[in-house]
Parts: structure tokens; sequence; C-alpha cells
């Protein structure tokens, strides 16, 4: 496994790849491994015969109060657990490789952005489209393989590339669950071990809505309230939004259909403040 820093050591590498005849497919990622990440690094492997991960903590999608200094790093052991799965390379960039001096360029997805995560982070996704596109452009893949988990994201990372032309396939993949159901996340290691359990109230609360939903409770007011009522019964927890939401459009839905998905984010107590965790899922069976 090659592991490059230099974006134009990690372009010349690709292109040699691409005369070769392979087929290149991204997992991006910010490190700290967990299965979730390793799931992502085996979904590649089976679209393409080259996967190349990118390990970035992209400092300009997070906010001036975001947890950027206190997000979860490990290299070494990042890189362990690579080696155990079919990586052939890893682009492992500095800041100041990614972003020169003078740096002035954004790319923006201006509606998909405003909802949900945007209105209390209103320049990640900014950043995040800012630096997939630089990832792309370095790394040239066939395709890219990104986490479900954060569906926000994904929406806006397909709307980018089909409004841009981007020649780049993306695939979305299920998100992955702890044996207690709490999504994974690289940041569930600053969770407080004492309050753990409120981490839970994300998952449980898909369950409850999906439980409730089956009984014919389709009104998206009544069931925003049993939501937040559960969520805030859990000790340590404050809620950023909890959303239906049309899978597409990500618009505000009145009334849960097959489309509608319910987005959370919530604030729970860790080891040195709040931990914000995300998760999502579709209401009704599909």
């Amino acid at each position: 496994m090659d592991i490059l820093q230099k974006p134009s050591e990690m372009q010349a590498w690709s292109k040699a790849r691409s005369q070769e005849g392979r087929r290149i497919v991204l997992v991006p990622t910010m490190g700290f491994f967990h299965q979730g990440h390793l799931s992502l690094m085996r979904r590649a492997a089976e679209l393409g015969d080259t996967v190349v991960v990118s390990l970035f903590v992209n400092p300009t999608q997070f906010g001036p109060n975001e947890d950027l200094a206190s997000y979860p790093r490990n290299f070494e052991h990042d890189m362990d657990l690579a080696r155990k799965e079919p990586v052939a390379a890893v682009f492992a960039p500095t800041p100041d490789l990614m972003y020169l001096a003078g740096f002035q360029t954004e790319v923006r997805v201006k509606q998909l952005s405003t909802h949900l995560c945007g209105r209390s982070r209103p320049v990640h996704f900014a950043g995040v489209t800012t630096v997939v596109t630089k990832l792309f452009n370095i790394v040239q893949p066939a395709a890219a393989v990104f986490g479900e988990k954060d569906f926000q994201q994904l929406a806006i990372i397909r709307r980018m590339v089909a409004d841009l032309n981007i020649p780049v396939r993306i695939v979305g993949h299920p998100i992955v669950r702890e044996a207690d159901g709490l999504a994974m996340s690289s940041r569930n290691a600053n969770l407080d071990p004492a309050n753990r359990a409120a981490a839970l109230s994300l998952s449980s609360a898909l369950q409850l809505v999906r439980a409730e939903a089956a009984r014919g409770v389709r009104a998206t007011a009544e069931l925003g309230r049993m939501v937040e009522r559960h969520i805030h019964s859990f000790v340590g927890t404050a809620i950023d939004y909890a959303s239906f939401v049309d899978g597409d459009s990500l618009e505000a839905v009145e009334a849960v259909d097959e489309r509608t998905i319910l987005a959370l984010a919530v604030h729970v107590d860790g080891k040195a403040g709040k931990v914000r965790l995300i998760d999502n899922g579709f209401v009704l069976p599909r």
C-alpha cells in the first residue's frame, strides 16, 4: 500500500494506474477508521480494481467554534487497518499542501446546503464540496463511495457532480451500526462513557417513528413531538434538528410517505463538552 502526501504525487500515481487500464475508486475520509470506513473500502473494491483512500481532516468544513482541534486522529492505527483491506494507496495531505497560500476558490451547492446541518453549520458544506472537488481532480477516480450516515452530504455531492458534469460515479453505502444500534462515527470516541447511552437516543428515535408510522401515524408534526420527547428523555442531550424531509430535495414534509427521511442531529455529553452526532433513515419500508 502506497502512502502519498503531495497532490502532485497522487496525480502522477493515478495517471500511471489509469494508463495501465486500472479503474480507480476513491473513498474520502477524515481518518480515525472504524468498521464503517472499512466497509466503504470493501465496497470500493467491488466497484473497481484500484482503491484509493484519502485521509484529510479538512479545516475548511469546520466553523470557528466546532471540533477541529478535538477531532480524533490516529494515523498509524489507520494505516494498520487500511493495510488489511484492499487498498492500493492512501492520500494523506496536510492542509498547507491542499490549500496553498492565497487560496480563494470555493465550490458551493446553493439550495441543498441550506437545509438540516446547513442551518447550524453555515460554512460546512462549502468546505466539503470544495475539498471533494479537489480530491476528484487529484485522484481522478471513476467512482467514489460515501456513507449514507452523512445523507445530506451525499445528496449535495450527487448534485454537484451532476451540475458540473464531473465524470465520477457516486455510490452511497448503508449506515454501519454498533451492536446496540449506534451509528458508527469517529466522533463516538469523544463520548463520555458515563453518558454513552444518551447517544442511543438517535437510533431509538428512528425505531420509535417507524413503529408509529406502521401504526398509521403519518403527520410529521405529531411524529416530531414524539421524537423530541423521546430524545429529551435521555440525560445530556440537546437537539440540533429532528426533521422529516424529502429524500431528494431535503425539503420539510408535512406527512410521511415512502420518500420521507427522518434526519437527526443531537449534541450528547462527551469527554470535553458536547459531541454532535447525526443519524437518519427512511421512515417507511422500501
